[in-house]
């Protein structure tokens, strides 16, 4: 096993912290805060905290091993080297058929912007969400360069909006919205905070980007630092203006970026918070499509997938049959959403599950490849802890991960016996 220093990527420092932020501080802005509200009230505040805090640790250890051990297949690499392939299949098809589903939710939840705005109903949320798919789709087939330019782009624009939100809207705060604190009682602090794990992911999927970095010894953990404080600061004052200046109302909100800017701008601020969403759904989309595209063909290279999904695993190429399949089954994500009448809250609590399940696996990777006694492998125990916390929050919501767990060992057991044969006969 041995670290690697050197890359033949693109990213600058500017462009990873943007697609960091883009990848973190998603979707998850623009619905969550209602969605938290509901379940445990201004307590929610303390679920957004808790997360927060534990994602400085998490991201400072995908950070270590991203800078260690720049390649495509990202987690499900360092598993590899940690526990063996068969982990590393399953880590890596936990978080690959992850991205479809997420990506329903996050068009879902963008494409509810735009029918506050224009109207149309759940007609125009689903056509948003089929557009925005695509043109995601499109630009990743031009490499992670360009990709990385976008992003730039769309973080600069999108912090502008959620600071214009808060800081018009704080005006009509009422402090006494914060009462009673923990209407659902303190329990729910917990479920909010399986719910929340959405607005976290992200820390892991830029690791499938490291080897695409310009210097990822030393510039994905400065990234990876500028990104945390961005997205810690902006999420918490934002989940505290819900609270405060939507009071009750913020449980019921569909679009609660939309009703702040209304607030605190007039009604036709709903235009402008639709916006924002697009920005938004389109940064983190853009970023998990880049990262799990580049996952894809690492697990095409390594055997864990069908091999024709391999070419673009190298650093500079781009992984255009990974992608397509992304875009494929993320469109029928979508069309299962629509058809059954889910909605986003369960297609989350799945998706999260998954990403949790991914963490569990990361962090117990860090622990067993980073140097021993290092602030990083400190960091790890302590991620580890809290992650596993989160694993058993996640309840019935693990189902997804475990049927994809079964998937990838049946998988391997598929290819080893394929392969066997052919041995003996070369032998």
């Amino acid at each position: 096993m041995t670290e690697q220093t050197t890359s033949g990527g693109s990213l600058t420092l500017v462009q990873g912290t943007a697609m960091y932020v883009g990848a973190v501080l998603g979707t998850g802005v623009i619905a969550l805060p209602a969605l938290a509200a509901k379940v445990a009230g201004p307590a929610s505040l303390l679920a957004w905290l808790a997360l927060v805090v534990l994602s400085a640790p998490l991201a400072a250890v995908f950070a270590a091993l991203g800078s260690r051990y720049p390649d495509a297949g990202g987690v499900s690499y360092y598993a590899r080297l940690a526990f063996g392939p068969r982990a590393a299949a399953v880590t890596g098809w936990c978080f690959y058929f992850a991205i479809p589903c997420g990506a329903a939710a996050a068009g879902l939840f963008g494409g509810a912007y735009v029918a506050a705005a224009v109207g149309g109903g759940q007609l125009t949320t689903g056509v948003t969400a089929a557009v925005l798919m695509l043109l995601v789709g499109l630009g990743n087939t031009y490499g992670v360069k360009v990709s990385g330019r976008f992003q730039l782009g769309l973080a600069g624009l999108l912090v502008a909006l959620l600071v214009a939100a808060v800081a018009t809207s704080l005006p009509h705060a009422r402090m006494s919205r914060l009462h009673p604190f923990a209407p659902h009682g303190w329990g729910a602090v917990g479920s909010a905070a399986a719910l929340l794990v959405w607005s976290f992911a992200g820390w892991e999927a830029i690791t499938h980007l490291a080897g695409e970095f310009r210097s990822p010894r030393r510039d994905l953990p400065r990234a990876t630092g500028l990104a945390v404080v961005i997205v810690g600061v902006l999420y918490l004052v934002l989940a505290f203006a819900v609270i405060v200046v939507l009071g009750p109302g913020a449980a019921d909100s569909t679009a609660p970026l939309g009703d702040l800017m209304a607030t605190g701008l007039g009604g036709n601020a709903r235009w402008l918070a639709a916006g924002a969403a697009l920005l938004l759904t389109l940064g983190a989309m853009n970023a998990y499509w880049a990262g799990g595209a580049k996952l894809g063909a690492a697990l095409g290279r390594d055997g864990q997938l069908p091999a024709g999904l391999a070419r673009g695993s190298v650093a500079g190429e781009v992984p255009r049959r990974s992608l397509a399949v992304i875009t494929v089954l993320s469109g029928v994500s979508l069309a299962v959403a629509e058809s059954t009448g889910l909605g986003p809250q369960p297609v989350v609590l799945l998706t999260t599950g998954c990403f949790t399940a991914v963490y569990v696996m990361g962090v117990a990777a860090a622990v067993r490849l980073l140097p021993r006694g290092s602030v990083a492998w400190v960091l790890a125990l302590v991620a580890l802890a809290a992650v596993a916390v989160l694993l058993v929050m996640s309840g019935r919501y693990l189902l997804w991960p475990v049927l994809l767990a079964a998937g990838a060992l049946g998988y391997q057991r598929y290819r080893e016996r394929e392969i066997k044969p052919g041995a003996r006969e070369l032998a």
